[in-house]
């Protein structure tokens, strides 16, 4: 027994240089089709591809679970989460091509077929999309075949006389093993490997780096100059309340909340972006970034919800926009009689129901976005052009990098979220939330202030009522509103006693309607509830 046992514990260390050249065959394989996808098809990044569809896949409970664990995070989350899948299944190639090949390249080839399926099936597929992950999975057979055999003339050439081998089902490999095995050993081995690790990571990254592209339309969208706007939004005095810890009037772009189905963000050249108006219209309407500015842009305060935010969720935010009525970009098309829904799609092939009205109704500014807080609009937020409206749930209304119109009805066309548990139709709840105190946070005994937001859009907050412990409801002091559809601060002193305390709110909006109680969950139409806070007084 002990005279095999040291040969065996040798010959278990090539499942590890085994694992080895199948990591090295699976980065062969995406960056070779990285590098294709850049020659026919900069879509059809085999790892993007499978992460869109896991996306479109993934229940709505482990969606939220996803935005609420890791917030605007999520996207980064799934990409790690996919590459550790890549590299333990890699490894098991490896493995499977040295010990019973050629398991190893069914095991790659079922990888290329999955993403070759999943690139074909993205919306705005290009009939060459096809080819970057044949390709690549043509050179990562390649790769794994080469390595593998050199791995084996290794390992026959160091195996003494008479030891036990791996039985890997290639009995004719073995039998010229010997014969090869000086030429092409463990030498040989490294070689190949470091030669094809390094090629794979230069191409991978040079080609990646070059299709995303967001370098240079970075700086265009930093040189670009949007005009100044027709009309401008007055902000009046007591809009803002100066009051540590509550959120500013005005959310910052950087901490303006992300929530999209985009795994990475896309980036539009505004001078090849086109938006395109067809469906139940007279006349098909082509616009061009240009043509946008052309109409003339005016300033917009509006504060945006995302249907996935819970009570006392971060999942809002309030923005002065710059863009022009959506209404007006729509009677450029003439809109036929019957039509009830607007069908919005962004680039990445994600699509949004907006009912019709919403969107040709006078007094509301449905606009379509080119500028965020005095500034183009961020690459994440969807610059170019993205569309803004009020009243309504991001996920129905406010579709980034947003690429084409389609006059519809509801019955006959239905969006990326209905099918997945979400209503059509999705108008706000109106809500209010604490900011100061934080939850679970200490504060001292004595006067402080108790504040937060709330909003109501398209009607606006009449008043908002703060109740501590068992007490009365006290209406809180808000800020002057800017309008009926951006949030309003407001705050109470409270004269804070030792102890552990509850903090709940509630807002009445101005049609006199009192803010839902019943706690509701995030699916179908959006959470309703009063929040309620413990609040620990030293």
């Amino acid at each position: 027994m002990s005279q095999h046992a040291k040969p065996r514990s040798k010959g278990r260390r090539f499942f590890f240089w085994a694992a080895l050249a199948g990591l090295i065959s699976g980065a062969v394989f995406l960056a070779a089709a990285e590098l294709f996808a850049l020659i026919f098809a900069r879509s059809a990044s085999p790892i993007l591809a499978i992460g869109g569809f896991v996306i479109d896949i993934v229940p709505q409970p482990f969606k939220e679970f996803a935005i609420a664990t890791f917030g605007e995070y999520d996207k980064i989350a799934l990409l790690a989460g996919l590459g550790l899948a890549v590299v333990i299944a890699s490894a098991i190639g490896g493995i499977l091509q040295f010990v019973r090949p050629p398991l190893g390249v069914v095991a790659l080839v079922i990888a290329g077929a999955l993403s070759t399926a999943a690139i074909v099936t993205r919306a705005g597929v290009t009939p060459l999309a096809f080819l970057p992950p044949v390709l690549g999975t043509i050179a990562g057979s390649i790769i794994i075949v080469l390595l593998v055999r050199r791995l084996r003339a290794w390992r026959t050439s160091v195996a003494p006389v008479g030891v036990d081998r791996v039985d890997d089902g290639d009995a004719d490999a073995d039998a010229d093993a010997p014969a090869i095995a000086k030429p092409i050993g463990r030498r040989q081995f490294f070689l190949l490997a470091g030669i094809a690790g390094a090629s794979a990571v230069i191409v991978g990254v040079a080609s990646r780096a070059v299709s995303m592209t967001v370098a240079s339309v970075a700086n265009i969208r930093e040189a670009l100059k949007l005009p100044s706007p027709g009309t401008k939004v007055t902000v009046p005095q007591g809009a803002e309340l100066d009051i540590p810890g509550l959120s500013t009037l005005f959310t910052p772009n950087k901490d303006f909340y992300r929530v999209d189905t985009a795994l990475t963000v896309p980036t539009i050249d505004p001078s090849t972006w086109r938006l395109v108006i067809d469906g139940m219209v007279d006349q098909r309407v082509e616009m061009s970034f240009q043509d946008i500015l052309d109409m003339g842009v005016d300033e917009y305060a509006i504060t945006l919800t995302c249907v996935s935010n819970e009570v006392g969720g971060e999942l809002v935010g309030n923005a002065m926009w710059l863009g022009v009525p959506l209404r007006d970009v729509l009677k450029k098309a003439g809109v036929k009689s019957g039509a009830d829904m607007v069908l919005s799609k962004s680039v990445d092939g994600y699509t949004a129901s907006t009912p019709l009205s919403a969107l040709t109704d006078d007094n509301l500014d449905a606009i379509l976005a080119v500028g965020m807080n005095g500034e183009p609009l961020p690459l994440e937020h969807g610059f170019p052009v993205r569309m803004v409206v009020p009243g309504l749930y991001g996920y129905v209304s406010a579709t980034k990098w947003l690429t084409e119109l389609k006059v519809t009805t509801f019955e006959k066309d239905e969006a990326y979220w209905t099918p997945r548990g979400y209503s059509a139709e999705a108008p706000i709840k109106f809500s209010s939330r604490i900011d100061t105190p934080k939850l679970g946070s200490a504060v001292d005994a004595g006067k402080i202030p108790i504040a937060g937001v709330a909003w109501a859009q398209s009607v606006g907050i009449e008043r908002v009522e703060v109740k501590i412990d068992e007490g009365d409801w006290t209406p809180a002091t808000l800020s002057t509103p800017i309008n009926e559809d951006t949030w309003v601060q407001w705050f109470l002193e409270w004269d804070a006693t030792p102890g552990t305390h509850y903090v709940a709110v509630r807002a009445i909006n101005k049609n006199g309607d009192l803010q839902i109680e019943e706690r509701a969950a995030i699916a179908p139409n959006g959470s309703s509830g009063w929040q309620r806070s413990l609040v620990r007084v030293n």
